[in-house]
């Protein structure tokens, strides 16, 4: 009886875990360009059944469950248009780079905006990179035009003439597995190099690629197979009371 509560309460450690990533997932289901994350486990195997009489001689292994890693579905999520000419969505594997405090991150939330100095920031604040910095508009810019190469120009002044204000830095990574999310929509860590095949779109937002139907779903299931677990618990352990009080009855 003692494995099958050990058993049991392995499974709840992790079914508690995974309710915790589907619950971020749901949470973050408006948040623009999220990756939901995936739960990884592995079966651990124990010598250690040695209260039952096995014909074989030896002692059965007992499975258990570890929660061994989360991990994060980059799969891109729907472009949605906006019609607003500074927001922009990446049609491919790559990230923006934008300059925090702590230095550079990335992120795959192209809703941007122009703050009081006239650089091009994210929803935080933070400087949107560029080749050659951060990119710097001047009062009298009008139509921003955000080409799929990330090259942003302008119609400067009266004289309507084309000016560059800079070029999206765009960068991938071969593993990108390796990113840390930080909050507010950023990533770190990995030697990000310059991304040549994924296409910027100018008017549009990457949505977040959870599906909210699929991850209710598994939040209901979890949760069932977490009550069922704990109900089963319940069973061994009052078994086991029970025999305890039978044996406490045995004349001595």
């Amino acid at each position: 009886m003692q494995n099958t509560l050990l058993i049991g309460l392995s499974r709840q450690v992790t079914l508690e875990r995974q309710m915790d990533v589907i619950a971020n997932n749901v949470a973050n289901v408006n948040t623009n360009g999220f990756k939901a994350d995936r739960s990884l486990f592995q079966e651990y195997l124990a010598d250690g059944a040695r209260e039952d009489n096995f014909m074989a001689g030896r002692d059965r292994r007992i499975s258990h469950v570890m929660d061994r890693a989360t991990f994060r579905d980059y799969a891109q999520g729907a472009l949605e248009p906006t019609k607003n000419p500074l927001d922009v969505a990446i049609d491919g594997s790559g990230f923006f780079v934008v300059q925090t405090p702590q230095g550079e991150r990335y992120t795959r939330d192209g809703s941007f905006q122009i703050n009081n100095q006239g650089q091009l920031v994210n929803a935080s604040g933070y400087p949107v990179l560029g080749s050659g910095g951060p990119i710097q508009f001047q009062q009298t810019d009008k139509q921003i035009t955000i080409a799929q190469d990330g090259n942003v120009t302008v119609l400067e002044g009266t004289a309507r003439t084309d000016s560059v204000r800079g070029k999206l830095r765009i960068v991938r990574f071969a593993n990108p597995q390796a990113l840390t999310k930080e909050g507010s929509n950023l990533y770190s860590g990995g030697a990000g190099v310059a991304d040549t095949t994924s296409v910027v779109r100018q008017g549009f937002v990457e949505k977040s690629n959870v599906n909210s139907v699929l991850e209710m779903s598994r939040l209901i299931e979890v949760n069932r197979t977490y009550s069922h677990i704990a109900t089963l618990l319940q069973q061994q352990h009052d078994l086991h009371r029970s025999a305890i009080d039978k044996l406490a009855e045995v004349p001595a």
